[in-house]
């Protein structure tokens, strides 16, 4: 997968801060209607590059007037447009996937309200690792829950389907389980693809669901 980043070259990346996680690999849907962000995605599918998702430590997503500035946590995720369409003026329905992590050395906020990361550091992708044999029954519960999800209309889920790859189940399984914010993000910053996907086995073991 080819992953295109606004201002790339100058280690400079566009924000897009939620009150969500996004992981590598997953799917993301956005209501879009704030002139900022309107300019974003209009330049993005443009120029077919992608922004950072950020979830926020501190702050709202939709501009508050007196609110204190935003606080984000110090690693995103590249998103990457997949499809968007335009049900009434003034509005944007975005769909979105998840692609390579980072990290950057500061934060600044443009003249339309824009927030920009700067420095920006690409993390590498998980190394592929097989799910290990204690752990091929969070796999397949994974996988009886896609086959099941996949019946409903208003499921958006990933296309690849990659049930043997402990990343991939570790990802699938963060986004669909009722966890912390916080939580999320300390998963999803995980370097080590096993250690997220043993975290995960332990809390589905705790809760009796595998």
């Amino acid at each position: 997968m080819t992953d295109l980043s606004l201002d790339a070259p100058r280690g400079v990346l566009p924000l897009f801060p939620l009150r969500s996680v996004l992981f590598p690999g997953g799917r993301l849907g956005l209501q879009v209607f704030e002139a900022r962000y309107l300019d974003l995605v209009t330049t993005c599918l443009r120029e077919q590059r992608g922004f950072g998702v950020v979830c926020l430590a501190q702050g709202q997503e939709v501009r508050q007037p007196g609110a204190p500035a935003p606080l984000f946590e110090p690693l995103g995720v590249l998103a990457r447009l997949v499809d968007v369409d335009a049900p009434a003026a003034g509005r944007l329905q975005v769909r979105c996937t998840g692609t390579r992590r980072f990290r950057w050395t500061g934060t600044v906020e443009g003249p339309n309200g824009l927030w920009q990361a700067e420095g920006v550091q690409w993390l590498p992708d998980d190394p592929p690792r097989v799910v290990p044999q204690p752990m091929l029954p969070t796999a397949l519960a994974l996988a009886r829950a896609y086959a099941a999800l996949s019946l409903r209309a208003d499921t958006d889920l990933p296309p690849e389907r990659e049930f043997g790859n402990a990343g991939w189940v570790a990802n699938r399984w963060c986004e669909l389980l009722p966890l912390s914010l916080a939580a999320r993000q300390q998963l999803m910053a995980l370097d080590d693809p096993l250690q997220r996907l043993a975290l995960v086995d332990r809390y589905l073991r705790d809760k009796k669901l595998v």
